[in-house]
């Protein structure tokens, strides 16, 4: 699952940074995309425009340019990759993430972020070794940062020791490891998300207010574990997420099929808001107005793609979870949704309009399986994912 995953590389001001210019090409030669942030002292090293080309996109470095910042640019740089990679990771740098500060581009995104973070130190010996940078390393680790390096070997001062910056093809073999394995390494996973338009002329359709984003989440958090993911969506609000194979399909016939082409699978996870009926015979033409009572639809049942694959007697994935979106007696009603589909699990929430659940960020859930029910305090619809993406990392063990 490397092709279709994206890298932030930010280059520190070191004379390492001269080695980025390698790493990047076989970045993009692995067929992973970068998108380059320097900082000023970078810019001393090595030129923006050698980066830019590389890269095959303009490298930022200025926290105030005003047409990306109107947009809140460092926040969509922080949150668009699958990997955010420090190279040449400074003394400086690594100082001002552990010390929380953001005075630059590079560290307003590395403060933002919520994505992992792999730093590929680089400094004289004598700055690796000082008390200062060792308590800034443990606390990186212990924050959850990955490193790659530094290694022993001559520095460019003359001194020779620990401190080097480890050569592109050790950080790039970093960068496959982490994006081919996880807990989930080598499961298939297939999730659906948004909503299913159901044609009832060639301009108008039936559809709900279901924005795709906890499914996106879904299917972003799986990829993270490692899970090579096929995400079935309907249309959507929600961005398509990064590391996945995506299907897009518009009705609910059309999502069924391409669920059960993408079979098999170990994980099944159902998210979309499909309609449960559609107009049997949607007109060519566009419906006028005649002055009368409108027009007679008469309706013909859709799918249950859920129930369908979890009572599979073959190919059946090992996990199916579902979805229950009630607006009354949520407990009661997914429970006896579970029995009735076969599903294993049965992730229940209330899209009362009160709650803006439906179309909104957030999200409250009750997971329902056979050991009972057990209710998630609300959170984002990303917290969501992860924690329901664990929750399966865990099921599955070392599979």
């Amino acid at each position: 699952m490397k092709k279709g995953r994206k890298v932030l590389l930010i280059v520190g001001g070191g004379i390492a940074a001269y080695k980025c210019l390698e790493l990047i090409r076989r970045l993009r030669e692995s067929g992973i995309s970068v998108t380059a942030v320097m900082t000023n002292a970078a810019k001393e090293f090595v030129t923006p425009l050698s980066v830019s080309v590389l890269a095959g996109s303009e490298a930022r470095s200025s926290l105030f340019e005003l047409g990306e910042e109107a947009k809140f640019g460092h926040i969509e740089l922080s949150r668009s990759a699958d990997l955010i990679v420090v190279a040449p990771a400074t003394a400086d740098i690594m100082a001002k993430i552990a010390g929380g500060h953001a005075d630059d581009l590079a560290s307003t995104v590395l403060l933002a972020t919520d994505k992992p973070v792999l730093l590929a130190p680089a400094m004289n010996v004598r700055m690796w070794e000082h008390a200062s940078t060792r308590r800034n390393f443990a606390t990186l680790k212990e924050d959850g940062i990955r490193f790659v390096g530094p290694v022993d070997g001559e520095m460019a001062c003359g001194e020779f020791g620990p401190g080097r910056m480890s050569e592109p093809a050790e950080i790039l073999a970093a960068i496959l490891q982490f994006f081919e394995s996880g807990p989930l390494a080598g499961v298939h996973a297939v999730v659906t998300s948004g909503t299913t338009r159901e044609p009832i002329d060639p301009i108008r359709y039936l559809a709900n207010r279901s924005s795709g984003r906890q499914g996106a989440a879904i299917a972003e958090a799986l990829a993270a574990q490692g899970a090579d993911v096929s995400f079935v969506t309907g249309p959507a609000a929600a961005e398509t997420p990064n590391g996945v194979r995506t299907i897009q399909v518009e009705t609910a016939l059309e999502m069924r099929d391409a669920v059960f082409h993408a079979l098999p699978a170990e994980v099944a996870v159902f998210a979309a808001a499909v309609a449960d009926w559609r107009v049997r015979n949607p007109s060519a033409s566009k419906i006028k107005k005649d002055g009368g009572t409108g027009p007679r639809l008469e309706f013909a049942e859709n799918p249950d793609i859920l129930a369908e694959v979890a009572q599979l007697q073959a190919d059946r994935p090992r996990l199916v979870v579902g979805f229950a979106a009630e607006t009354g007696d949520l407990i009661d009603n997914a429970v006896k949704k579970r029995k009735r589909k076969g599903c294993d699990w049965i992730l229940a929430n209330d899209v009362s309009p009160g709650t803006g659940v439906m179309g909104g960020c957030r999200n409250e859930i009750t997971l329902i399986s056979e050991r009972g029910t057990e209710t998630w305090p609300e959170m984002s619809k990303r917290d969501v994912a992860e924690r329901l993406a664990m929750r399966i990392a865990a099921q599955f063990g070392d599979h």
